[in-house]
């Protein structure tokens, strides 16, 4: 009995002894994957390639796209539940103006909140080159917005604007009107030889300086003063520089397809792809021309040379009041123009030509059908706002005038060109666009918020939402194209004609700028009546990694960077 309480006492010793240690040793590491700044989880994946969506996790480390796939074993130090969720990459704004606008408020919110995280400005006229008298005209001629101007060059420009902060990236042209600007003034002359050698340097320095290429604005004064082989020996600068060649084309109306053989000339002569803004129809004896016109270019497009094109996805443009009379008139500027529209013999000409059709001239006046298809949207003079959301007709009538004298009074009290929509195009063409391969999109108008001095002018609904109406309106209802197909058209398509780095996919390596949003619910509200309003249906958006909207709101960051096109001769794209 003695020896078997021995034994028991040596077993449980032992026991304890083993128990002991087992509790003094640390337990086996569990699997571990990485760890991420960011892991949105468990999205619909639109690559922004065209092809079917997929169901899989998004990591971002930094400013930098680093795995997507099955990363369960892994960690974020933020995630995001992305389930039932689209995931894209951001939307490029092919035509912005939003190149005063974020210098106010660098929020970016009609664009940020339609998943927009790049702008692309430049149409005719850039931020820079300046010299002093157009730095000084740019400050006199301020409206709603005030902001100072202490840069010369385009290159300075986008760098005081990334140093302010912005919510998006930005990115720009050099236009082709603001060198001959800088050389010529508003002048209606072809430069010398000696006035094109230094336009030429200007672009050669605006490429340099990360411009992507020449853009062209040929229905205005002056810029309708340039001829052909002006804007060829401009392009041929961008050329060298891989850049390209955008225009908003001498005539979208009664010119149409003799405007559409000048930009391939010029693409073909300069060398270098062309891009055309914002491509449409304009005026009802001319929405039979666009099948004339798509033919053009898809026969260029066959024989070699890169042609594409932008648009926004509305019946209406928006312009202003000079896109209504001849641009004889508005030679030396605005205070010539509204010099000579005091002259009564002039005010007279101006008059005939305003109603005359067959001019040589794009005449939106006549293009729109009726001053009633004519709406007043912007004024500078505090006088004047109350006109705001008039149509011409309206304002025409309350003066007891006619339309065209009312224009032109209205030019002469206000001191600017008046912002101005224009109906002019037809749904169907609309819809026959939205279909083509090579259509990205654009908003054309500036970046907006539905608060503080914004509200002071009405502005075209396109501002809050172009690319919201083309997922959701266009893609989902009516199915002119498929979702991953609108992806596309609003990230790669036009990240590979701007020839962009690392932008416009979601794919490892690349720059962390994404969309997270509601393919079912995603919804533009802005009207022309009611426009400050903005899209919903986009949750979450980060630039270069950084969250910018967070449920549907602006976190108030501002990471957005100058992007710039592959001729720049910096470290940094």
């Amino acid at each position: 009995m003695k020896n078997l309480r021995v034994l028991l006492s040596w077993v449980l010793a032992s026991c304890g002894l083993l128990l002991a240690a087992c509790a003094s040793t640390p337990a086996a590491p569990a699997s571990q994957g990485p760890t991420y700044d960011v892991i949105l989880r468990g999205g619909t994946v639109y690559d922004g390639s065209g092809g079917a969506p997929f169901v899989a996790d998004v990591a971002i480390q930094g400013d930098t796209l680093a795995a997507l796939g099955d990363l369960k074993e892994a960690r974020g130090r933020l995630e995001v539940d992305a389930q039932g969720l689209a995931v894209a990459p951001g939307f490029i704004n092919m035509l912005s103006w939003a190149t005063e606008s974020l210098l106010v408020d660098g929020r970016s919110q009609s664009e940020l909140r339609q998943g927009v995280t790049l702008e692309i400005f430049g149409e005719g006229s850039s931020m820079g080159p300046l010299n002093p008298a157009m730095r000084a005209e740019m400050i006199e001629q301020q409206g709603d917005l005030k902001f100072e101007v202490p840069w010369t060059t385009l290159g300075e420009y986008l760098e005081h604007l990334e140093r302010r902060g912005v919510a998006p990236n930005v990115a720009s042209f050099v236009g082709a009107t603001t060198v001959r600007v800088h050389e010529l003034g508003y002048a209606d002359r072809a430069p010398t030889p000696e006035e094109l050698e230094r336009m030429r340097a200007l672009v050669r320095q605006g490429m340099e300086e990360g411009a992507l290429g020449v853009g062209a604005s040929l229905i205005y004064a002056p810029a309708a003063y340039a001829k052909t082989d002006e804007l060829i020996a401009l392009a041929r600068v961008a050329s060298e520089y891989g850049g390209i060649y955008i225009a908003h084309m001498r005539s979208e109306g009664d010119r149409l397809l003799e405007a559409i053989d000048e930009t391939i000339t010029i693409g073909r002569e300069a060398g270098l792809p062309v891009e055309i803004y914002h491509l449409k129809a304009a005026g009802r004896a001319n929405w039979g021309k666009l099948d004339q016109a798509l033919a053009r270019i898809e026969q260029a497009r066959q024989s070699g040379l890169r042609v594409t094109a932008d648009m926004y996805p509305y019946t209406a443009g928006a312009t202003g009041l000079d896109a209504s009379m001849p641009p004889w008139v508005q030679e030396g500027g605005q205070k010539a123009w509204e010099e000579r529209l005091k002259d009564p013999a002039v005010r007279q000409r101006v008059l005939k030509e305003m109603t005359t059709p067959g001019g040589n001239w794009e005449n939106l006046f006549l293009a729109a059908g009726s001053p009633e298809n004519i709406l007043l949207i912007g004024f500078k003079n505090p006088a004047l706002k109350p006109l705001t959301g008039k149509t011409l007709a309206q304002v025409a009538a309350l003066r007891g005038k006619s339309p065209e004298e009312t224009a032109i009074d209205l030019v002469i009290e206000d001191g600017s060109r008046v912002s101005t929509v224009y109906f002019l195009m037809s749904e169907e063409n609309v819809r026959k666009q939205l279909a083509l391969p090579y259509m990205s999109i654009c908003s054309d108008v500036e970046s907006v918020a539905a608060e503080g001095v914004f509200l002071k002018s009405s502005t075209h609904p396109r501002a809050y939402g172009s690319f919201a109406k083309v997922l959701g309106h266009y893609a989902r209802d009516e199915k002119v194209l498929s979702l991953p197909e609108a992806v596309r058209r609003l990230t790669s398509l036009p990240a590979e004609n701007l020839r962009l780095d690392r932008r416009g996919r979601l794919k490892p390596g690349h720059f962390a700028d994404v969309v997270v949003f509601d393919a079912a619910k995603i919804q533009d509200h802005a009207t022309y009546d009611k426009p400050h309003q903005y899209a919903t249906g986009v949750h979450h958006v980060f630039v270069n990694g950084v969250q910018v909207l967070r449920e549907g709101e602006p976190t108030g960051a501002t990471p957005g960077r100058v992007v710039r096109g592959p001729g720049w001769k910096g470290a940094r794209k």
